[in-house]
């Protein structure tokens, strides 16, 4: 998909508006884990998620391009939305997001804030993902994808970053919404040559992605029934599935209360806000502590997005 020159270029371009995150080894997480654990702070960056990389590198090309006159649309349930946002701004394209009902409202006001036009559409982010297609015909608009090469080769530079810093991780646990923040860790691991084994990671109410890597083939779902809105996905991207079942070697599957369990731990033994989808990879090191134990482990903290309510409910109520 790209090329280790690929890889360092867009390096560059990405921290041509923000420096690398940082990687830190937290003992007090090391002590709740059972073993050597590296946290890759994903939630540092401008929008405080991992996609702003992918962002960033998708925008720069349409921009140089020409590629989008009018715009883009896409659809989101937060993250990828504030990553097109914050790039279109930089780059002088307008950007225009469909988002679910009831989807997060701070998440809505920080993409209105990084200068996108929202819309509200469907019940969950599939049926925003076909109106927004549906919009990109009709407006003559460049339809972003959640799911593309510029997208996966954006966020692949956490993962080299977080392989140069700590070159000796046996494991790497990484969070599946549509694909690209695994996919970019697998492609850049074989890049360097590395034998990390990679370790998706989905909500048990939101697996299809699990489903779909034990079945061999696209599996969709009814539902995506999971708090951790990063990881509510019923259709995986086909492409996204392939790199995936030959570079990964399983997918996990972790409940919400593992989840807020895990959102305690970042919080408690680090002082990190990570919501659902961040804490997830930690969840499922949590739940496979013993098969760990003697292993040096490696956690995107991939986003620090969680809204108010959610927090109170899972940190607070949660804690007693």
């Amino acid at each position: 998909m790209f090329s280790r020159e690929d890889l360092e270029e867009a390096r560059r371009k990405v921290h041509a508006f923000f420096p690398g995150t940082p990687q830190y080894r937290w003992p007090l997480l090391a002590r709740r884990a059972g073993t050597e654990v590296w946290v890759k702070h994903e939630n540092h960056t401008p929008t405080g998620a991992f996609k702003v990389r992918g962002g960033l590198i998708h925008l720069e090309r349409l921009a140089r391009e020409g590629a989008a006159p009018h715009g883009i649309v896409s659809a989101t349930r937060g993250n990828h939305g504030q990553s097109l946002a914050y790039a279109g701004a930089r780059f002088g394209v307008p950007v225009t997001i469909v988002v679910p009902h009831g989807n997060s409202q701070e998440k809505n006001a920080a993409m209105k804030a990084f200068g996108a036009r929202l819309i509200e559409h469907g019940a969950d982010f599939d049926a925003a993902r076909m109106e927004a297609m549906a919009i990109a015909e009709r407006d003559g608009l460049c339809f972003a994808p959640s799911f593309h090469r510029d997208l996966v080769l954006g966020v692949a530079t956490w993962a080299l970053e977080l392989f140069e810093a700590a070159p000796g991780l046996d494991v790497l646990y990484v969070p599946i919404g549509l694909g690209s923040g695994i996919c970019g860790a697998i492609l850049t691991r074989d890049l360097l040559g590395l034998s990390t084994e990679i370790v998706g990671v989905q909500s048990e109410n939101a697996s299809s992605y699990a489903l779909s890597f034990k079945a061999g083939h696209v599996v969709q779902t009814n539902s995506a029934d999971t708090r951790a809105d990063g990881l509510a996905t019923r259709m995986p991207d086909p492409t996204a599935l392939s790199i995936i079942r030959k570079g990964a070697a399983r997918i996990a599957t972790v409940s919400d209360a593992e989840i807020a369990e895990a959102v305690r731990a970042y919080w408690t033994d680090t002082h990190n806000l990570a919501e659902g989808a961040a804490a997830a990879p930690l969840a499922a090191l949590l739940k496979e502590r013993a098969q760990m134990k003697g292993r040096t482990v490696g956690l995107p903290l991939n986003g620090g997005n969680i809204d108010l309510p959610l927090f109170r409910d899972w940190i607070l109520d949660g804690a007693g």
